[in-house]
């Protein structure tokens, strides 16, 4: 670290009252902590899928560092998800 650049503990740092200007709020995207903890339950299934998803999958898993199984097991819940309509609004599209 550059000596100029270093501070010490005791550099007190001065605080204005400067207006923040635009401030924009965002909404609360993240799942609750019981939500991560929760694990559904699994169902194991024989699925033949084309060498080019399973390869695909496979080299995206190994560049974010985790299981090819994982990620289409999340992007099928996903498409479940988005699928999922709540009862008044199917009736509403039909």
């Amino acid at each position: 670290m550059n000596v100029k650049t270093q501070r010490s503990a005791r550099t007190k740092i001065a605080y204005t009252d400067e207006p923040l200007g635009e401030v924009q709020l965002i909404p609360d995207f993240l799942p609750s902590p019981a939500e991560l903890a929760f694990r559904e339950e699994g169902v194991k299934v024989t699925l033949a899928l084309s060498k080019k998803s399973v390869d695909f999958f496979k080299s995206e898993a190994s560049k974010h560092h985790t299981q090819y199984q994982r990620m289409i097991r999340k992007l099928l819940d996903s498409y479940v998800d988005a699928q999922a309509v709540a009862p008044s609004e199917k009736r509403r599209t039909r």
